[in-house]
């Protein structure tokens, strides 16, 4: 597949890139992309969440009333879970959700998330380009020339560009990321996946093996 690399003002160049078979037209691995998209969601989970249970309250432990002889339940403590400002029962610990993939089936995913997008056509290759500050009307401008002004775009560059990256901060639906940092479930949750030329060379270098 051939692609038309375009201009930072989303002119034609007039050269064409070719994306590899081997990275961007893979047969569809769903199982794998459910086991890319379900690892990054359970590692953006910070585990934190925390209830005091009977055992960790602060209060007496005097009986509340006698045991027989007043016709309703058996009462403890005050802290009892029954009670309002009582522990709870079987509350919510810290804990850690990560979950561990190998290698072999992380890049498998993405080669599926990459193919799914070109099949669609929602790639689009511009030339390495850079700003002379950050300031977000360039950045807005550009995703303006490129007619996607309005859509979730997530564009990938070969290293970490300063400007580019504080440009597109305060723009709702525009992502700046790396090479390195591109993830299944970014690719996918992307409307238009903006590559430049650099970072697509990357890309098959990491993922044509």
């Amino acid at each position: 597949m051939k692609l038309e690399v375009l201009t930072i003002q989303g002119e034609k160049t007039g050269r064409e890139i070719d994306l590899p078979e081997e990275v961007f037209g893979v047969e569809p691995n769903e199982h794998a992309v459910y086991l890319a998209v379900k690892q990054y969601m359970a590692n953006q989970r910070q585990g934190t969440h925390k209830s005091k249970e009977r055992g960790e309250l602060a209060g007496s432990t005097r009986k509340i009333k006698r045991q027989k002889g007043t016709g309703a339940a058996r009462f403890g403590d005050i802290k009892n879970p029954l009670f309002r400002g009582g522990g709870r029962v079987f509350g919510p610990r810290p804990r850690d959700y990560s979950l561990k993939l190998n290698k072999k089936l992380k890049r498998i995913a993405r080669k599926c998330a990459l193919s799914s997008k070109a099949a669609n056509g929602q790639i689009m290759v511009v030339e390495d380009f850079s700003f002379d500050g950050p300031k977000t009307k360039f950045y807005f401008n550009f995703l303006q020339s490129l007619s996607c002004e309005g859509e979730k775009t997530i564009l990938v560059t070969t290293d970490y560009e300063k400007d580019i990256y504080l440009s597109s901060r305060n723009l709702k639906k525009a992502k700046v990321t790396r090479v390195q940092d591109l993830n299944t479930y970014e690719v996918l949750n992307a409307q238009r996946l903006i590559l430049s030329e650099g970072s697509l060379e990357k890309i098959n270098e990491s993922l044509a093996g």
